[in-house]
């Protein structure tokens, strides 16, 4: 294998049409892995099966079994693997199969990935994308449906990014592949079958970004990952009712990019911040702690959180009680605009 061509150079061209998010990231990987001989796909399954989601599917066939690995159930072992291939000079995308199953390369990841770069006097670079589908909404069994970014996100030396839709999917995953820091990709698993049109002229936002996504006065609605289609459905049924909302897409979890949360936020004077994960030492308590600090005088109302609660993910027949939906999101802005 070849050594790697210029690693910042500007991801390859969409391919143009309809696609599904698990579509785009499928060729996202692709684009990436033709423009750098050095990436390498590593995981349960990912080879002839082409992972459960049919992420992966067809990268093994076009780039055989040395550079799409599939490996044993053990995910300490691929972190582990990874981190071999990025000292070697590899830039290995790891897929950890479910969020609930990241525990057991918990390990591998702080102490090892999270820290070789600084251990080393950034002698070590550490190129590696671990991709976890995440969140509940598809009905499955337990330790399929987890929210664990927050643990991450509180992880200094990784660098953490969620996914909303499939235009982001494509650029976002290619982005991440370029980084010399570890990156974890989190990819909404009950998204991906949403589609969207890929536009071969478009011009990608940088990776570590939040977006707005939707302009309004009433009141400022963030989320990520799979919480922004929420937002949005919030949005325009919150018309009805004459509200504009203001929807931001948060998209980078480490570092957070909340310029665009804060001057939203003194044009509104209301945030209510829209999540998965429950609300406990989580990523939404730092958004609102961070935009009470910087806006104080702007805010009319308490910055809300709308989260899942603080219990382990419910049994399948139980998770539209548990996850944020419309309704709570609505619920959310009413209170704040009684304020």
């Amino acid at each position: 294998m070849s050594s790697l061509p210029d690693e910042q150079r500007s991801p390859a061209a969409p391919v143009a049409g309809t696609v599904t998010m698990a579509k785009a990231l499928n060729q996202g990987l692709r684009a990436a892995m033709e423009a750098a001989p050095r990436v390498i796909v590593l995981g349960e399954a990912v080879g002839k099966l082409g992972g459960v989601f049919r992420v992966t599917d067809g990268l093994q066939k076009d780039f055989g079994e040395q550079r799409v690995l599939d490996t044993p159930l053990s995910e300490s072992g691929i972190i582990g693997t990874a981190i071999g291939l990025a000292i070697r000079g590899f830039r290995p995308v790891c897929e950890i199969q479910f969020d609930g199953f990241v525990f057991p390369g918990f390990d591998q990841i702080v102490s090892q990935l999270a820290k070789m770069h600084y251990r080393s006097q950034g002698r070590l670079r550490m190129p590696v994308v671990v991709r976890i589908p995440f969140g509940g909404g598809i009905g499955a069994v337990e330790h399929h449906s987890e929210s664990p970014e927050s643990y991450f996100a509180h992880t200094p030396g990784l660098k953490v990014v969620a996914c909303s839709n499939p235009v982001d999917a494509y650029w976002m995953i290619q982005q991440a592949i370029v980084s010399d820091d570890p990156v974890f990709f989190f990819e909404p698993k009950r998204r991906y079958w949403d589609k969207a049109e890929l536009d071969q002229d478009a011009t990608p936002a940088p990776l570590f970004t939040s977006r707005v996504l939707r302009t309004g006065s009433t009141a400022t609605v963030l989320g990520y990952g799979p919480m922004v289609r929420t937002c949005l459905d919030a949005a325009a049924a919150g018309e009805t009712d004459g509200h504009q909302l203001e929807v931001i897409d948060l998209r980078t979890l480490s570092p957070l990019d909340l310029d665009p949360v804060f001057g939203s936020v003194r044009r509104t004077g209301r945030l209510v911040v829209v999540a998965e994960a429950p609300g406990e030492s989580s990523l939404a308590a730092e958004v609102a702690a961070r935009v009470q600090q910087e806006c104080f005088y702007s805010l009319e109302a308490p910055v809300l959180r709308v989260t899942g609660y603080d219990t382990p993910y419910p049994p399948s027949k139980c998770e539209d009680d548990y996850l944020p939906d419309l309704d709570r999101v609505l619920d959310a802005v009413e209170r704040s605009l009684a304020w």
